[in-house]
């Protein structure tokens, strides 16, 4: 098992290279479709350079998150990475708004872009670092049991979709004269950058609101088989991968020792983490089973 020292390290790494090869590929798209006129060309190297400020904000977060509990935070600092993707989701919103007005300026004017063999080699060398980008970030998020950085590969793979869907508008707008295309594309684009950051403010609101994490059933069902627990109540769960607190009542044999009900609730607690491995801290609270 690794080192949390050396897995935090390893992931910096894997975030570095991805962050690189994201800025890389949306400055080629932003300033090729800048001199072409192309809005689905410029409105997709918006969208993937959110994937580079996604990697930036993965090294804030993983930075601030891996500081230990102190005594103005007893809780950790991993809700500062929450806050770090509102933030990105906001950005998010303006860019898709960008992006629109954008597409709504290209309609009136109906510019015809000045595509040339050129689009061809941007796009397909930006599509195949894509690929590369997302199996490389799936395959080490699950070899260092990272969420964020198999989350983080789920993001880029929706843009091999959208940069085949570009690809499509390109050659269809050079073959004819249908110009309209490639605004309809790049509203295409912004659709799904406005999407994402929806799906991303209300995740993250979720989470700040301390959304239930583990479903409290499941966790009954682990609690019950604990040998002496006659019972259990008012389970209550929040976090987010890798980090959740749990805290529940468990009804014991009034008529057994404090020692007893100490070790009891040791087990309990062991169960949980074992069965939960996210799960952190559990907080017991043990009261008198009585019979109706």
């Amino acid at each position: 098992m690794l080192h949390l020292h050396d897995r935090k390290k390893q992931i910096q790494k894997v975030l570095l290279i991805t962050l690189l090869l994201n800025f890389t590929v949306s400055l080629v798209k932003i300033i090729y479709g800048w001199i072409t006129n192309s809005v689905a060309i410029y409105s997709d190297g918006f969208h993937s350079l959110f994937d580079g400020i996604s990697n930036i904000g993965g090294l804030i977060a993983l930075s601030i998150a891996s500081h230990p509990p102190d005594r103005e935070h007893p809780y950790g600092h991993r809700k500062f990475e929450t806050v770090f993707a509102i933030f990105i989701g906001v950005l998010m919103s303006l860019t898709a708004l960008e992006i629109i007005r954008n597409v709504y300026k290209s309609f009136v004017e109906t510019r015809k872009p000045e595509i040339d063999e050129k689009a061809y080699i941007v796009l397909i060398i930006t599509l195949i670092v894509n690929v590369f980008v997302s199996f490389y970030e799936k395959k080490k998020g699950k070899e260092l049991k990272s969420e964020f950085l198999i989350a983080d590969s789920a993001h880029t793979k929706i843009d091999i979709y959208i940069t085949m869907g570009v690809i499509l508008s390109v050659i269809i707008s050079t073959m004819t004269e249908f110009s309209l295309i490639d605004p309809i594309t790049g509203l295409i684009v912004g659709i799904f950058v406005a999407r994402e950051a929806i799906l991303i403010i209300k995740e993250s609101a979720h989470i700040l609101a301390d959304r239930t994490a583990i479903d409290g059933e499941r966790i009954a069902s682990v609690v019950r088989t604990c040998m002496n627990v006659e019972a259990c109540k008012d389970i209550r769960t929040r976090g987010t991968a890798g980090q959740i607190f749990v805290d529940l009542k468990i009804l014991v044999n009034p008529a057994i020792s404090v020692s007893e009900a100490h070790n009891i609730a040791d087990r309990v607690e062991q169960m949980i983490k074992k069965e939960f491995p996210d799960v952190i801290d559990v907080v017991i609270h043990i009261e008198p089973f009585e019979k109706n």
